[in-house]
């Protein structure tokens, strides 16, 4: 059996057999000159150096059908991985109770079945809400952690090949829970939202709770003004005052580490307004900002990595690994000179995530598309390639320089790793090393005068 790992956490456990099946299906529905090719079956028992053959194979098949838009965003696929996260974490389908967080701190309890798909439970919030269907796009479920101190840490976007209740149960930790936030960056879209009664009281729950974590930066009389209209209840006249504040729409992520300006800088990463900010502390302590637009950045990449000693991966007893988890970019840091620039965190995916989806609409407003259409799209679960022009480009595969990462593969509009894992041996070390680049449609756009 294989432990299959998606985005660095184990999402299900499946045989050779299974995944067969999965590929006839695929076969079937989309033909061989589709459907990258399958592993093949041996008669005899495999050595453990053809295990370890096959499971190298059957991880290239699964990103190879993951990074394709047609197979990895296909109900055959994503209905096979949320049917293996069932199976694996052996909950039975049932009704149950699932708890929803509004930012304020609100429970939203939804009954749902415990195999109901991201989709159906955001569109369950949504009805108790009484939320209009036309606004169900503008927002996502994300898992996050509340930290003991009040803070909360952004953990992943759920995904359509998950199931929510069993990924937040299958933590076994109650700091983990899934929040509704809205899944867009442009301030502008507001205004669709706000029209709305439930969508206002969304909009101004989620403001008033990334002032009060700090994330938007008020001075004192700009606290003064909020607070007075707080009191009259003005919460649109609220929101508008908070869109002109820095970083409001931003998500901030937790102090990690960076190698910009130089190697080993504790850095705390904001996203938003079509950028990365860089709070960085310097070796002698000095505090620098600065941001990096997306519309400069060439391309990025996410690499996770095992700790290897004597060809072992180490940390990797009881199945979890201690995987280091690193974004890098190539940044147009002035008009002839790239560099690129490496963050460490767990939230790396996370930040990548963020960093698509600021492209995404970028692109869907420089060809005049509609943010309306493509967050429906998105919603129903049919966004593609075409639609905002955002592919990834494909450049050429490079040679890592650490043997030890492995590639998180971009579809559409999300980003996952997919990795293999046998179940017997630590695998971890011997992960395929080619990196996937993420292409930046949006950088292609760039003249002189935007530098």
């Amino acid at each position: 059996a294989y432990n299959i790992h998606v985005n660095g956490v184990l999402h299900c456990r499946v045989r050779y057999s299974q995944l067969l099946g999965l590929h006839e299906q695929l076969r079937k529905e989309y033909g061989n000159n589709v459907v990258p090719t399958f592993p093949p079956k041996k008669i005899f028992t495999l050595t453990p150096a053809e295990v370890e053959q096959r499971r190298e194979q059957l991880e290239k098949y699964m990103q190879a059908v993951r990074q394709d838009p047609m197979l990895g965003g296909s109900e055959t696929f994503n209905s096979f991985l949320r049917k293996a996260q069932q199976e694996t974490q052996q909950i039975p389908t049932e009704e149950v109770h699932l708890e929803v967080y509004l930012l304020n701190g609100q429970k939203v309890k939804v009954i749902i079945l415990t195999s109901d798909q991201t989709e159906d439970v955001l569109e369950a919030v949504a009805l108790k809400l009484d939320l209009p269907d036309d606004l169900v796009g503008y927002f996502s479920l994300f898992l996050i952690r509340e930290g003991k101190d009040g803070g909360c840490t952004f953990v992943r976007k759920l995904q359509e090949f998950e199931l929510p209740y069993v990924s937040v149960t299958s933590l076994r930790n109650p700091e983990y829970r899934i929040v509704l936030r809205k899944s867009y960056w442009d301030s502008a879209y507001d205004s669709d939202v706000m029209d709305n009664r439930v969508g206002l009281n969304l909009l101004y729950a989620q403001t008033v709770s990334d002032i009060e974590r700090n994330w938007i930066l008020v001075n004192k009389d700009q606290h003064r003004q909020l607070k007075s209209l707080q009191e009259k209840g003005s919460k649109k006249e609220f929101i508008h005052l908070a869109q002109t504040l820095k970083y409001f729409g931003y998500i901030k992520f937790d102090p990690c580490i960076t190698d910009f300006p130089e190697k080993g800088c504790h850095v705390i990463v904001s996203a938003g307004n079509n950028e990365l900010n860089f709070h960085v502390k310097l070796p002698n302590d000095q505090i620098k900002e600065g941001s990096f637009k997306v519309t400069r950045m060439r391309c990025w990449r996410v690499t996770s990595s095992v700790p290897v000693a004597n060809g072992t991966a180490n940390g990797c007893g009881s199945g979890k690994c201690e995987v280091k988890l690193e974004l890098a970019f190539e940044y147009l840091m002035s008009k002839d000179r790239l560099q690129w620039v490496t963050i460490t965190s767990p939230q790396a995916i996370m930040m990548s995530i963020c960093l698509q989806s600021m492209v995404d609409e970028l692109m869907v407003k420089k060809s005049g598309g509609s943010i309306k259409k493509m967050l429906k799209k998105r919603h129903n679960g049919s966004i593609r390639r075409s639609d905002s022009q955002q592919a990834v480009k494909s450049p050429p595969l490079l040679d890592s320089p650490d043997t030890n990462r492995e590639p998180v593969v971009k579809l559409g509009s999300k980003l996952t790793s997919v990795t293999l894992r046998g179940i017997s041996t630590s695998n971890s070390a011997n992960d395929i090393s080619g990196n996937n680049f993420h292409g930046n449609y949006a950088f292609e756009g760039i003249g002189d005068d935007d530098l």
